[in-house]
């Protein structure tokens, strides 16, 4: 188990101006040198616009806050999340424009190298003092969107991430779970 802060996340503006990205957590590709494995972030979009391509990524995405959006897939598919909690996935090489429902929000993003592995993001939303049980991964990341969550007796930073390998049981608040498996070698 292991606790990121804040603090410890990188920040960065689009190029496209549009908003910006926190970056949760990157694990590196184990046989791309300039690539990742996996990637958790929170975007600030501030306007629609066209979607970044990441080629052979699997992305899902996920509305934190705000009155949602539009996407606009070049394959004529159209993906809108307007509520909290909404997940959608889509490849990282398809074509999309972004319109947004009504004004700027934030929305969670896991990214996954295609022939690494696979994943799910899911909110979480757990009843005061409920406990909830993670299932065993590879690689368990769960972001504290707001609220307080422990584990093992170790709390979570307002946030914060948290690293888990196998299994666990955490308390507390709504946030964002990733659960990654490798593909067998």
């Amino acid at each position: 188990m292991r606790v990121l802060t804040p603090q410890s996340f990188l920040d960065m503006p689009w190029a496209n101006g549009g908003g910006r990205t926190r970056e949760l957590f990157r694990l590196p590709h184990p046989q791309r040198r300039d690539a990742f494995a996996v990637r958790m972030s929170i975007a600030e979009v501030a306007e629609g616009g066209p979607f970044s391509h990441f080629a052979g990524v699997d992305r899902l995405l996920g509305l934190l806050e705000g009155e949602g959006m539009e996407l606009s897939l070049a394959d004529g598919r159209h993906l809108t999340l307007d509520a909290p909690g909404q997940v959608v996935a889509f490849t990282g090489e398809i074509g999309i424009q972004c319109r947004l429902l009504g004004g700027a929000l934030r929305d969670c993003n896991l990214m996954l190298a295609r022939d690494w592995g696979r994943g799910d993001l899911e909110r979480l939303s757990p009843a005061d003092g409920e406990a909830v049980r993670l299932e065993a991964a590879d690689l368990v990341l769960l972001h504290l969107q707001r609220g307080a969550w422990s584990c093992g007796g170790e709390a979570l930073p307002d946030g914060g991430l948290l690293l888990l390998e196998n299994e666990a049981v955490v308390g507390g608040a709504i946030g964002w779970l990733a659960i990654v498996h490798r593909l067998p070698a």
